[in-house]
């Protein structure tokens, strides 16, 4: 059996690297790719709700599917030391344009 080395991995900020805050996401998918539209959300009103939309990224459906189990591993984790993180019950299901 032949042992695979795994390449040393650098991370590298570029210059415009940026981390600012999202409590919203849009998800939008075709046959190629996901796109992933990143704002924050405020209640202005009872009945007016704004969203500010600042960051969107493509990702492959591969990179995609790695994301969703990296999360899913995350808040499993997450919920095993904090306890289980409730959903809003007035939050929309299913599609969201």
């Amino acid at each position: 059996m032949s042992t695979v080395n795994q390449p040393n991995v650098k991370f590298v900020q570029t210059p415009d690297y940026r981390e600012t805050y999202s409590n919203s996401v849009q998800i939008r998918v075709n046959v190629w790719d996901f796109f992933l539209v990143f704002g924050t959300m405020q209640q202005s009103s009872e009945t007016q709700v704004e969203l500010r939309n600042f960051q969107g990224i493509y990702l492959s459906p591969q990179q995609a599917k790695a994301l969703m189990a990296l999360l899913q591993q995350n808040v499993t984790n997450y919920e095993a030391a904090f306890g289980e993180i409730k959903l809003d019950p007035r939050a929309p299901v299913g599609p969201v344009h």
